[in-house]
């Protein structure tokens, strides 16, 4: 990974917008924007950012049951499976 070639100033982006939409399309490598020389924002094609999203859901999710876990609130798996077959078939 070569990071100063994903590191654009805002007016390349203001300038070279499309190019930069697509870069990002074929490449699926992200690119920061910079003002000021400081980091300001990424850019990111929607299927890497849809990926991110279901991994950060999925994180949260793991991070609920081990906090779940730890409270003792937990319901065991035969349990589950015989209110859940009540549930479904009467």
């Amino acid at each position: 990974m070569n990071l100063s070639q994903d590191i654009k100033p805002i007016s390349y982006l203001k300038a070279k917008t499309a190019d930069v939409i697509n870069s990002v399309n074929d490449t699926q490598r992200t690119v920061i924007i910079t003002q000021n020389g400081e980091a300001k924002a990424v850019v990111q094609d929607i299927k890497s950012y849809e990926n991110m999203k279901n991994s950060l859901n999925l994180l949260k999710l793991i991070v609920q049951s081990e906090n779940d876990i730890e409270k003792d609130d937990i319901v065991k798996q035969d349990e589950m499976f015989d209110n859940l077959e009540q549930k479904l078939f009467g």
